[in-house]
């Protein structure tokens, strides 16, 4: 049975999909990893359409649909960029939606290391600290207002470790490649709570809010299984998802 099972998937067999069911191709900010592979399953469940994502940085991931990349939707972590994406033609005017509010955390994954204040900072064992790149990740971008708001920027700017996206800034922190980070409250918290070491959420007022919006993308203009994942995550079911990996969402 399980060499059966083998062989079907490496000639490529897959289960037939439902009458009328097609696959939506989405581009997703690498924050919302987590939370976009539980929903999903659940838009597969409810619609039949299936869901091929891909993850990156939003600056990359813009970077390859001006190019031509086939993605039908784009799940951005701001909402400069699918504005921008709409104002050069390869998004669907009006179509954008704001589907999460990012929340920044500096984050440690030994107990203790970060306070509730953060002033971690102003110490002097502070030797790298991990950021994603604010020229292509929203949230490195957060990271560098923090810490000018702050008034630490030009002391730990030398020290700063920076990965291409929040996901290796994260993966920096979580390996010990640095001590502490800024990533996302979603890929460190766990059912409401800090599911390792010891984070400062930062506050909102120090960096501008990381709005986090989708838009259908000309490839997807007129497929119904695009159109249905837009609606799809304006759903209460969707949002309260949404919230519980660490988000805010904007009221209806």
């Amino acid at each position: 049975m399980v060499r059966t099972a083998v062989a079907l998937l490496l000639v490529g067999w897959v289960l037939p999909m439902p009458v009328g069911a097609a696959e939506v191709h989405v581009a997703v900010a690498a924050n919302f990893t987590a939370p976009m592979q539980k929903l999903a399953g659940m838009f597969e469940r409810q619609t039949g359409h299936r869901v091929a994502a891909s993850f990156g940085s939003t600056g990359k991931l813009a970077t390859q649909i001006q190019n031509g990349a086939p993605f039908e939707v784009f799940l951005a972590a701001d909402d400069e960029t699918p504005a921008k994406l709409e104002r050069s033609g390869h998004a669907v005017s009006g179509s954008r939606v704001t589907y999460a509010i990012g929340r920044l955390v500096l984050w440690s994954r030994e107990p203790g290391r970060v306070n509730g204040d953060g002033a971690v900072l102003r110490g002097s064992t502070v030797d790298r600290l991990a950021i994603a790149d604010p020229r292509l990740a929203p949230y490195g971008a957060a990271a560098v207002q923090t810490l000018r708001a702050l008034g630490l920027y030009e002391r730990l700017q030398p020290r700063l470790v920076t990965g291409e996206n929040i996901t290796q800034a994260h993966q920096f922190v979580a390996t010990g490649n640095a001590p502490l980070g800024f990533v996302a409250l979603s890929q460190v918290q766990v059912d409401g709570r800090i599911a390792e070491g010891s984070a400062w959420l930062v506050p909102a007022r120090l960096h501008e809010p990381i709005v986090q919006q989708a838009v259908l993308l000309n490839p997807g203009r007129d497929s119904p299984a695009a159109a249905a994942f837009i609606g799809f995550l304006r759903s209460e079911p969707v949002r309260a998802v949404i919230r519980g990996a660490g988000y805010d969402t904007p009221p209806e």
